[in-house]
């Protein structure tokens, strides 16, 4: 059994950890003890990130953002504190120059680092089948992947960083056909045309996705509990948009989504309802 710490046990971390406790020795940690608690029927539960990686052979990372996650694993001594030559495996959704820094800081350590964000949701996490983006040496990729797989499929996609480049690209066609979906249904609505009817039209054709299939039931049903939350969602938005003025790009379509999330996020109260609520925004919007 693998010695492992888990970091951020919320709506996604909360079921992956389950899962690897299943067939290794887990120890969990989140800021609120409640959702760590909630995994103590199969797991260990520390009271501090650090002493959740004390002597961890593995410590993998589930935090909100790249502030967060560089003030946990840094600051706060978790990678300091795990076992010499451990593995770190980073599954937040950060800025990849964030990554980069904590793989430098790892390694100054002796410590192995990958860059691991997902997508799939809760949905996915609860499934075990999570598309994981994985960034690092292929040595380090190999070592990480029997963990991975227990979670979903990883593929190993380049350098360090390049795992965070490829959930970024991932969250702009997300985003991007939430909104489309949003807006056909919108149109359709308006003009007499029965949406939940509308969708299952659509399945099979060339506008059919696991976008449609999910998100599209969620706003013919009014569910907007959060599978992946909107503020999560614009976080997403905003790196991918820096990350692309950095190479001197231009995005219209995905800077017209993040303009979409920012007033959902800020002005429309949507921060903690699933990112299918872009539909109750442009809802909001009309007139």
């Amino acid at each position: 059994m693998t010695k492992i710490a888990f970091l951020g046990t919320g709506l996604m971390g909360g079921p992956m950890a389950r899962h690897l406790a299943k067939i290794h020795d887990v120890t969990v940690w989140n800021r609120s003890i409640e959702k760590a608690k909630a995994l103590s029927d199969v797991a260990k539960v520390a009271t501090s990130a650090a002493e959740a990686a004390r002597g961890a052979d593995v410590v993998i990372s589930m935090l909100i953002d790249g502030p967060t996650s560089t003030a946990i694993l840094k600051e706060e001594g978790v990678i300091e504190a795990a076992a010499p030559g451990a593995m770190i495996i980073n599954m937040a959704s950060v800025e990849p120059d964030c990554d980069r820094a904590l793989e430098a800081y790892a390694k100054s350590l002796g410590k192995r680092f990958v860059d691991a964000p997902v997508s799939g949701g809760v949905k996915g996490a609860n499934e075990q089948t999570l598309s994981i983006f994985v960034g690092g040496s292929p040595e380090d990729f190999t070592a990480a992947k029997p963990l991975l797989e227990v979670l979903g499929r990883p593929t190993h996609m380049g350098a360090i960083g390049t795992g965070q480049t490829a959930k970024l690209a991932n969250q702009l066609i997300v985003a991007i056909t939430i909104g489309a979906v949003a807006e056909a249904f919108t149109l359709a609505e308006a003009a007499g045309c029965n949406i939940g009817t509308l969708r299952e039209a659509l399945r099979g054709g060339f506008a059919d996705s696991r976008i449609l299939d999910l998100h599209g039931a969620r706003m013919v049903e009014g569910n907007f509990v959060p599978g992946g939350r909107s503020v999560a969602q614009l976080k997403d938005l905003n790196n991918a948009i820096n990350v692309a003025k950095e190479h001197k790009l231009t995005l219209p379509l995905s800077g017209q989504a993040q303009a979409g999330f920012d007033d959902l996020v800020n002005n429309k109260d949507g921060a903690e309802l699933d990112h299918a609520a872009y539909f109750l925004w442009l809802k909001q919007i009309q007139n």
